[in-house]
């Protein structure tokens, strides 16, 4: 037990001092906090003004466009022509062309730009362009526009779900979902980061002799079992400084982004580009600011909704299983090849559970209570991403208890068939091993 502890310390020290280890514990966050960081900062920093001349031939859209933060809207009135050649020297964004058509009601327009016109700028236009028509469509079917916008209405659908003993808890699928599948995308990552860091690890020993050296004083099982769960511990350390790095980075951001924050909300309601909203301006504002607060309010409580506990605790567990599971499979292709080139043969039927469950995550998210999703949270090569996508759905504790018991029994087995092949194969040197070579090492009785 001295033996195989000090073999799981010399593991974990040469790989956490590496450089490597340091720099992707430093990248792993920036890149995982910008997925946050960039857009917010993109959107509170955006202060770029546009300006867009309009010129409109057949006069529908007189003072239809309304200037925003962003975007100026100028009306010009000349040639098609002079405005496109005087659109460079103007330093103008863009210019927009409403052409006078045959018809009653255009639908077609043309923006000329400098630029490549962003996604924003052409559906603000085209979505200005389409209330204009259809308000005019409906004044010409004699049909007041008003009574159309006071009909229509957004429906809200809350889902509660109801334990055995009748307690009621809101449920969020969208946050669920998204928690699942990033859950089980992480466990699939991990596993196949550092058990492939098993196999060349022993693939690295092997080829340089070492182990010949190291194995005249410890037993190949200890070895391999130090190996495994030293490179274990290591990727352990990596996630867990990777969250609360990330975590910090996102929480810095926010709070110097709320200090630099400089209009109060008064500010914002009645003077938005420096005017004073009239009574109907400060209606829409008010309904747009209340979404804007209850889509807030529906986010908080969608994150405080989920049991992190539960989910945290799990994830542990089935990344430490099923990487045990996984990283005794690749030790033991490692211990029976020679390079890392002749792996493939092996390697494929090990990992086809692997990609097979990142395939039958989106249908399991789809049907989270299905015999397919119940069968592959069961079968161990597939349990630990398939019960992490599941587990935010809410997971019976029996089937919780039955796919980690099976998946530790399985661990077993495998650590257990794994060490025979491992006990051969890595004095084996210069021979091409077959599936039916390793049926044999199997079968050897030492």
């Amino acid at each position: 037990m001295n033996k195989t502890l000090i073999i799981i310390q010399r593991e974990y020290l040469s790989r956490v001092k590496k450089k490597s280890f340091l720099v992707m514990t430093i990248l792993g966050p920036i890149l995982m906090a910008s997925i946050w960081v960039i857009p917010l900062y993109l959107a509170n920093t955006s202060n770029e003004k546009k300006v867009i001349q309009v010129l409109d031939e057949t006069s529908l859209f007189k003072n239809q466009f309304k200037n925003t933060g962003e975007l100026t809207f100028v009306p010009v009135s000349m040639a098609i022509e002079t405005a496109k050649n005087g659109l460079s020297a103007s330093g103008n964004y863009a210019l927009l062309y409403i052409p006078k058509t045959e018809l009653s009601v255009p639908n077609t327009a043309i923006l000329y730009s400098g630029h490549q016109p962003s996604i924003d700028v052409k559906s603000h236009i085209k979505e200005v362009m389409r209330k204009q028509i259809e308000s005019l469509k409906l004044e010409v079917s004699g049909v007041d526009p008003g009574i159309l916008k006071s009909i229509k209405t957004n429906i809200n659908l809350n889902t509660i779900k109801i334990d055995e003993k009748g307690t009621e808890t809101e449920s969020f699928t969208e946050v669920t979902m998204v928690v699942g599948i990033f859950a089980g995308v992480l466990i699939y990552m991990f596993i196949f980061m550092f058990g492939a860091q098993v196999m060349r690890g022993v693939i690295e020993e092997k080829t340089n002799r070492i182990i010949e050296v190291i194995i005249s004083s410890v037993k190949p099982f200890q070895l391999m079992m130090g190996k495994i769960v030293g490179i274990a511990l290591v990727g352990l350390t990596q996630f867990l400084l990777w969250v609360f790095l990330t975590f910090g980075i996102v929480m810095i951001f926010q709070v110097s982004m709320a200090g630099d924050s400089k209009l109060t909300k008064t500010d914002k309601m009645f003077s938005p580009q420096g005017k004073i909203l009239n009574a109907e301006q400060l209606k829409e504002f008010s309904e747009k600011s209340a979404e804007k607060d209850d889509l807030n309010i529906q986010i908080i409580e969608a994150v405080a909704s989920i049991d992190y506990l539960e989910i945290v605790g799990s994830f542990i567990f089935f990344f430490l299983a099923g990487y045990l599971l996984y990283a005794a499979l690749f030790a033991a292709i490692g211990s029976a090849v020679d390079s890392e080139a002749d792996t493939q043969q092996f390697m494929f039927p090990v990992t086809i559970p692997l990609i097979l469950s990142i395939v039958m995550a989106q249908f399991v998210i789809s049907n989270p209570d299905g015999q397919v999703a119940f069968w592959f949270s069961i079968i161990p090569l597939t349990s630990p991403v398939i019960m992490m996508v599941r587990i935010p759905f809410g997971v019976e504790p029996w089937e919780l208890s039955l796919s980690m018991a099976l998946l530790v029994i399985t661990f077993l087995g495998a650590t257990w068939m794994a060490a025979k092949i491992y006990r051969t194969g890595i004095l084996m040197y210069g021979k091409k091993v077959s599936y039916a070579e390793l049926w044999k090492w199997l079968r050897y009785k030492q």
